[in-house]
């Protein structure tokens, strides 16, 4: 049994600010349009669990959502 997070975006909300980026670096980045990414093999929550969580609190749009997977 795995239990983990998932984070996702949504892009068509995603306005740019980078406040996911400056609060969880590890986890988050920007593409080169300015929007925020998940870096490589981060889908999963990684490590970051706690910060993950401050950038969606961050986030002034709402556009990063986390959702419990596994059992």
């Amino acid at each position: 049994m795995h239990t983990g997070t998932r984070i996702d975006i949504d892009r068509d909300v995603c306005i740019g600010a980078g406040q996911c980026a400056l609060t969880a670096p590890a986890v988050f980045t920007q593409d080169d349009d300015g929007y925020s990414t998940l870096r490589p093999g981060r889908e999963d929550g990684g490590h970051g669990d706690a910060m993950v969580g401050e950038a969606v609190r961050a986030c002034p749009v709402g556009a990063i959502t986390l959702s419990r997977q596994g059992g």
